[in-house]
């Protein structure tokens, strides 16, 4: 059969002709099969409207496809049954669905296919609506109830914090489907339990876990359960029922994602790195836009983490396609917070300037107003940014003159802001209230020994670095500095040579961690131990000249407490260098520096 009037087959061609979509690019993103929308192009198949009215979101038709759908009830497209989309036929795995119970499911895939797509887009409340809606929809399905739950865990949380609602909607899932013994129901319990660990390791303290399970158990169920992943179809032994669904890229995504995320804070970056290479591998496989876009920001972040700056800078290259082609605003605005952390990273602070102080504060706006994305999450991107950059510029004061100041200690919850508003107050001549503040934080943390292993510990301890040789270099703080430099120094001793420590998910990158070692060696007195940490620093140092130029100054240092008329001439040279790097990037605070130790090399660090 033709349908005579072919009026949307034929507009639907041209439109994603001209928006340089595949067949299958669309069908993948309108959530039906390839086969059904070319019979709809060539006037085979009747299209729905609803199909119409993804077709139109997708294309940006402006409701010109909708328009020209018939108001048919009953030419829906079959979705694609892959992963999250197949279930059993019937309510318990019986004959096909029929009447009631026909008209239920496909009201389900209806609401879950456009959930997928709003949050592909970016439109988090519109997505958030329509999966409470399946969820609601599916009472008496715990497998179709359990697709719902685990969308709803995607959704961003305030970060540091965990979502209490969300872990009360795991849990039940997945009381739910104890018994269910079927493979489906095997890789939803695998995919529920990785939101379950990632969702509880998103507390950064006792105050704001999750009763007595707090990050560590989380990491630890993510272990357990990517274990459990990995160890079905690798000895070529059938493993029965557990098999098939484990072996879905879908499953294999979402555990990846989620167990990632979990480890984050207690696991090296390289093996991280290796966990998001292995997820978008399979992204690429599966050919989901979630997917991709949650693969693409895990592997540039572990590149940036493992030093790896050129590979991150091509993977940052792809995300901006990716941000291009899903249209989602929220896409866009960690595009834009990508490019400022490079630009950062670079030296190119007018243009890190115009996103951070001009164009972001307005995204953040739109972005809270339009989606559910917890503002809090964009704010503190932004903070961290505006942060970094005033101390490159030089112009730290300002912090305390703006609302910037009162935003930091309202996140003093997250130990990185304590870090740095002690950092800010060594770089505006408040050193005995830094001091005041560094003791307390490490009384408050046994000596840092309840930081995590990796993760946000290490920003963290890189700032404190940062403001130890702050107030080394001022004088007359040797007492608190012996009591804060050893417990640095010994949580800062696993990351050394080519790692770069990156705060937020991304923010900024914040030094090397070599470098961070080597400004706690000159603290406690070891010139020759903090020259060796210089040289390893230099490695991922190559790609920054702010970082190079810093750790010009920081080798001048080491060079004059070894001693020695060679060191010292080399020691000029190097603060010669860096001078001229600080004052060509604008870095006023470390040429001013810089200057000052040219000036009288006898009184060695003084400012």
């Amino acid at each position: 059969m033709t349908i005579e009037d072919n009026a949307l087959g034929s507009e639907l061609r041209r439109r994603r002709v001209a928006a340089g979509l595949s067949l299958s690019e669309l069908a993948h993103k309108v959530h039906c099969s390839r086969s059904f929308l070319s019979r709809v192009e060539t006037g085979q198949r009747r299209a729905s409207v609803e199909l119409a009215q993804l077709c139109d979101q997708v294309l940006d038709a402006k409701g010109v496809l909708t328009a020209l759908a018939p108001p048919s009830l009953d030419s829906l497209p079959r979705p694609v049954r892959t992963g999250s989309a197949r279930r059993t036929a019937g309510p318990a795995g019986g004959g096909r669905p029929v009447g009631a119970v026909a008209q239920r499911r496909h009201e389900f895939d209806r609401l879950l296919r456009r959930g997928d797509l709003s949050h592909t887009t970016g439109d988090m409340r519109e997505a958030d609506r329509l999966y409470r809606a399946a969820l609601h929809g599916a009472a008496g399905d715990p497998r179709a109830q359990a697709e719902a739950v685990i969308r709803m865990a995607r959704r961003w949380s305030d970060p540091g914090q965990v979502d209490h609602e969300v872990l009360h909607l795991i849990r039940n899932s997945l009381a739910e489907l104890q018994g269910d013994g079927g493979a489906e129901a095997v890789g939803l319990r695998l995919r529920l339990t990785a939101h379950l660990a990632k969702k509880v390791s998103m507390a950064v303290s006792e105050d704001t876990a999750a009763g007595r399970v707090g990050p560590e158990e989380g990491a630890g169920l993510a272990d357990d359960t990517l274990s459990r992943l990995s160890a079905h179809g690798r000895d070529g032994v059938d493993h029965g029922k557990d098999v098939r669904d484990v072996r879905d890229d879908e499953v294999r995504c979402e555990v990846l994602t989620e167990c990632r995320w979990a480890r984050y804070d207690f696991t090296p970056a390289a093996d991280a790195l290796e966990l998001s290479q292995q997820l978008h591998d399979a992204a690429v496989r599966l050919d989901s836009p979630y997917f991709h876009g949650e693969a693409l920001m895990a592997l540039v972040i572990d590149q940036l983490r493992t030093g790896r700056v050129y590979s991150a800078l091509a993977t940052t290259s792809q995300y901006r396609k990716y941000a291009a082609d899903t249209r989602s605003v929220l896409a866009t605005w960690q595009r834009h917070t990508l490019d400022a952390l490079l630009d950062l990273w670079h030296g190119r602070f007018d243009a890190a300037a115009a996103w951070i102080l001009g164009e972001s504060p307005k995204y953040i706006e739109g972005l809270h107003a339009d989606l559910a994305v917890p503002a809090d999450a964009l704010r503190q991107t932004r903070l961290g940014q505006a942060f970094w950059l005033l101390r490159e510029q030089g112009r730290m004061a300002e912090l305390f003159t703006s609302d910037l100041a009162e935003d930091v200690e309202r996140h003093a919850y997250f130990p990185i802001w304590r870090a740095g508003l002690a950092l800010a107050l060594c770089e505006t001549g408040q050193h005995a209230e830094a001091a005041d503040l560094l003791t307390g934080f490490a009384a408050d943390t046994v000596d840092f020994s309840r930081f995590p292993p990796s993760g946000w510990a290490v920003p963290t301890l890189v700032v404190l670095a940062e403001a130890c040789a702050a107030l080394d270099i001022q004088g007359g703080y040797e007492s608190p500095l012996g009591e804060l430099v050893p417990g640095l120094r010994e949580r800062l001793a696993p990351h050394d040579g080519q790692q770069i420590a990156l705060a937020g998910w991304p923010t900024v990158l914040v030094g090397s961690t070599a470098r961070a070692r080597g400004l706690l060696a000159l603290a406690a007195g070891e010139p020759e131990t903090a020259l060796g940490h210089f040289r390893q620093g230099a490695v991922p140092a190559r790609s920054s000249q702010p970082e190079l130029a810093r750790l010009r100054l920081a080798r001048a240092r080491a060079l004059r407490g070894v001693g020695g008329a060679g060191n010292e001439a080399q020691a000029q040279s190097l603060l010669q260098e860096a001078l001229r790097s600080a004052r060509a990037y604008g870095m006023a605070g470390l040429a001013a520096q810089c200057g000052r130790l040219l000036a009288d090399p006898a009184d060695t660090d003084r400012p």
